[in-house]
């Protein structure tokens, strides 16, 4: 009986230290590319050009955090400000124009085809309005 106990301890303290060495051993996540995001677009290619602001979001139709992502987007849109959603594969001509290889992308656009932000991944509303306003120079929305 004692050996027994003297095993079982000793395998407690042996199951002990290999659990407090595994947490100490951090394994870093996989580092994938960080998408590419352009510094330009050709505002012909989206929705209403004329428009003095395009958010330009690149989704995907089995993207479950790009609805989400959309559904935030589209409540920016305005007379002034275009949302124009760019779904692959229905729009993969765009995706591949512009190498674009992670979604969801939320670009906002000036007049001028500049990309003055965005956000690469799910965004908060409240980071995309003030984003908005912000490129807008502060002007409500």
């Amino acid at each position: 009986m004692e050996r027994l106990l003297v095993a079982l301890g000793l395998a407690l303290v042996i199951g002990s230290i290999a659990l407090f060495i595994g947490r100490r051993r951090r394994i870093d996540a996989p580092t994938g590319g960080q998408g590419v995001v352009p510094a330009q677009l050709d505002r012909g290619d989206f929705a209403r050009p004329e428009a003095p602001w395009l958010v330009a979001l690149f989704t995907s139709a089995t993207c479950e955090a790009c609805a989400d992502v959309r559904a935030k987007a589209e409540v920016l849109a305005s007379d002034d400000v275009v949302v124009d959603a760019i779904e692959y594969p229905s729009r993969r001509d765009l995706h591949q124009r512009y190498g674009i290889e992670a979604v969801p992308l939320v670009v906002i656009v000036g007049a001028d085809g500049a990309v003055l932000t965005y956000f690469l991944g799910p965004v908060t509303a409240t980071d995309l309005w003030n984003a908005m306003s912000a490129a807008r120079g502060g002007s409500a929305a």
